[in-house]
């Protein structure tokens, strides 16, 4: 490689050339006063399109300033933009398809293409836009070719990233049932901090909105003057107004959806008695509804109905009163409870009844279609384990939703993807409360256009299926095969230092039996441009489940590992070929240009 790479240098920086002259061409302008600074720099690595991270080009900038005056050359400029432009494993590939290592011609691109990006419906229209679009040299681009500088635009494009194109529009069937759908859904969405004395605020009906949440959660209570109020009842979290979070859902729901919204609550009497009074002044009107006592109570009920007995007031200590809240919630009080229910607000309930959840039995006998259940984390876990092929049997007919156990008092979440593995619609976790169930969470509901609907497979669908995701599957499983190549500009540690020793890990999450992590090796001092050039191989059993994350770790002896960015994606929306991995943060933003560089194959 050392030799190749050698020749192509000379052969591209030749006098005459045509990329040394258009090179040239872009930069000259910038140093007729002679040397420019850093700022200058790297607007000028942004006017010839090349996305980089200004703290590594600072480093860059450092390394090639020889006098150490803060000002560099035309020349020195140049070294600097090759080091983040001229990626060897790039120069590498488009070495294998040019005939001289100067150029692709239209066959040859055509060639690449079909043979490592897997492009299925390949033409010579498609080489030809490629190359119009990303080709920057005009008299190479007007002779329908490309050059290097071509090459590796193309190769940092969003048409080179990890997931597939089709899966960033609304593909899928959207005619099925309600429960033929995983829906994004959030617990508590109100809250931005823990669950008995954090804010409540609309940034967290805001923020779920705008990621694609379907389901919100809406705790409405009397407030003063009449004026309803939403907060978590019989806690010291903060209250919100509730005609601000109806205008907050109002301004940001219908950013990706079908214009309709579904309230969940419980209901008095029937759709047929709902049907008659439509028409009819509601207005002040509230019935009670009656819940049995043989009914066992939801982990959260227990949180809302013992902590009546809590003496609350402002100048409580907060971790005593967490302390005590805590407590209350381990100890059940089973009575029968009265509601009192607005009649407007229950008319409103069509679709989605809320129905406590009995026994799968109680379910098969009595549940209605319009009527579903919500099952506390514990509950529905131990389910799962007992009852697994009942349970799925039962979210193939009814909206089921999981949501977080009361003692999550700090806005801890669980793994979502055992509860979506028997079919579970709305698997609710706090939005706020970064990590990897987010991390999933944000990675499955990346596909069918980010919309907040999924189609769950056919066998988590179909009454005929004795789907179970603890045994394997008759069918052949997926071979999935990535070929981890280097990092791009990645994400700089806690330590502000381009010397971060770095690795990566591939896990895979689905099935139980699918349930699999595999690490690269440390690349020591390098955050930059670290090359692995090391393969993994999964065996994947329920392809149609799994999300395969990555994730890039700055080595710790010290302190331990440092989380430096992810990414996770549904491994059915994963492109073949070359393929770009974008990292994000913690909180789920963008690292951009930070990415792996990565080499998949897999048969579907």
């Amino acid at each position: 490689m050392g030799r190749d790479f050698k020749d192509r240098r000379i052969s591209t920086s030749s006098p005459g050339s045509v990329e040394t002259k258009w090179f040239w061409s872009k930069i000259q302008d910038e140093f007729r006063g002679g040397k420019i600074n850093l700022e200058k720099t790297q607007k000028l690595l942004e006017k010839l399109d090349v996305q980089c991270n200004s703290i590594h080009v600072k480093h860059i900038f450092k390394d090639n300033d020889r006098l150490k005056q803060g000002r560099i050359t035309i020349e020195e400029f140049r070294a600097i933009y090759r080091t983040i432009a001229h990626r060897e494993e790039i120069i590498e590939i488009f070495n294998a398809y040019s005939e001289d290592r100067k150029i692709l011609f239209e066959y040859n691109l055509v060639q690449f293409l079909t043979q490592e990006q897997y492009t299925i419906e390949m033409s010579r229209t498609i080489a030809v836009e490629i190359i119009q679009k990303y080709e920057p040299i005009d008299e190479v681009r007007n002779e329908q070719q490309m050059s290097f500088e071509g090459f590796t635009r193309y190769m940092d494009s969003p048409e080179c990233l990890l997931f597939k194109h089709e899966c960033k529009k609304v593909y899928q069937d959207m005619t099925h049932p309600l429960n033929d759908y995983f829906i994004s859904s959030s617990h508590n969405t109100y809250l931005v901090s823990d669950q008995l004395v954090g804010p409540s605020d609309i940034w967290g009906y805001v923020s779920a909105l705008v990621k694609g949440c379907r389901c919100l959660e809406i705790d409405c209570w009397d407030g003063a003057q009449n004026e309803p109020v939403v907060y978590h009842g019989y806690t010291l979290t903060s209250k919100l107004l509730f005609k601000t979070v109806v205008q907050a859902i109002h301004k940001y729901a219908f950013m990706a959806l079908k214009f309709k919204i579904l309230v969940k609550n419980k209901k008095i009497g029937t759709l047929k008695e709902t049907r008659e009074r439509k028409g009819s002044d509601k207005h002040g009107k509230v019935e009670e509804w009656e819940e049995p006592d043989d009914i066992e109570e939801e982990e959260e009920d227990e949180f809302k109905d013992s902590s009546d007995s809590l003496s609350l007031k402002d100048n409580q200590d907060k971790e005593t009163v967490r302390r005590k809240a805590i407590s209350s919630m381990l100890f059940k009080k089973k009575k029968t409870r009265k509601l009192k229910i607005a009649l407007a607000l229950s008319d409103l309930v069509i679709y989605t009844k809320a129905e406590k959840f009995r026994s799968f039995q109680h379910s098969r006998m009595y549940q209605q279609f319009n009527e579903n259940n919500s099952i506390g984390e514990t509950r529905a876990r131990k389910l799962s384990k007992l009852k697994v092929q009942e349970f799925i049997f039962h979210t193939k007919k009814f909206l089921t939703r999981i949501y977080p156990k009361a003692t999550r008092a700090d806005s801890s979440n669980f793994n979502p993807q055992e509860f979506w593995n028997i079919g579970c619609q709305m698997v609710a976790l706090n939005f706020q409360t970064p990590g990897l169930p987010m991390d999933l969470q944000n990675g499955k509901f990346l596909d069918n256009g980010a919309s907040g609907y999924v189609l769950k497979p056919q066998f988590l669908r179909d009454a005929k299926s004795n789907f179970n995701p603890n045994k394997l599957r008759d069918s052949d499983p997926t071979t999935l095969t990535i070929r981890l190549i280097s990092g791009i500009q990645l994400p700089l540690s806690s330590t502000s230092s381009n010397k971060a020793d770095t690795s990566v890990i591939i896990e895979v999450f689905g099935v139980p039996n699918d349930q699999r992590k595999q690490q690269t090796r440390v690349i020591k001092k390098n955050a930059f441009s670290p090359r692995w050039n090391e393969t993994f191989t999964f065996i994947i059993h329920v392809p149609e489940l799994a999300l395969i994350r990555f994730v890039v770790e700055n080595q710790g002896l010290i302190t331990g590992n440092e989380f430096l960015g992810q990414y996770t994606i549904p491994l059915l929306c994963m492109n073949k070929g070359y393929r770009r991995v974008p990292l994000f943060s913690r909180m789920g933003e963008s690292l951009e240009p930070a990415s792996l560089f990565i080499y998949v194959w897999y048969v579907q």
